[in-house]
């Protein structure tokens, strides 16, 4: 089983949409607390949908469930250089606390692509949670795209 992950800071449409095609996602999976937003550009929750589809053929989903809540996100965002280690702590205790490795099913999450904003996943809770999955499965990989 493969879970990839991405952001799209710092990145086109044409690179974003062709790294994900390149690789052979599936499905991509929406994991940002807010995918409504003007900055997001062309990552808006209803644009991604259609672009995804139209672009590559691939079904989007956004559950919110692998998603901080905003009293572990926001601390963090506001900090200057944000208590990441506490950061982590609470986020992962989070999906622990919702069951996300029993809820979620693991064909959902098999060729799927994780999406969140952050440019690179060494600070960004997509990595904790292709990580999470990877403690709690079997047979989990993990290709973070650049």
């Amino acid at each position: 089983m493969r879970i990839f992950t991405i952001g799209f800071t710092k990145k086109s449409a044409e690179t974003f949409f062709t790294r994900l095609e390149q690789a052979g996602v599936r499905r991509l999976v929406d994991i940002r607390l807010n995918n409504v937003s003007q900055l997001a550009g062309f990552t808006k929750r209803d644009d991604l949908r259609f672009f995804t589809k139209a672009i590559c053929g691939i079904e989007y989903l956004h559950i919110p469930d692998l998603a901080p809540t905003p009293d572990i996100l926001d601390p963090y965002k506001k900090q200057k250089n944000g208590d990441w280690p506490l950061y982590e702590r609470q986020f992962i205790d989070l999906m622990r606390t919702r069951r996300v490795d029993e809820t979620i099913p693991r064909s959902l999450l098999d060729g799927a692509c994780l999406l969140c904003s952050e440019e690179k996943p060494q600070h960004c809770h997509r990595r904790l949670v292709a990580e999470y999955f990877k403690e709690k499965w079997d047979g989990v990989e993990i290709e973070h795209i650049p």
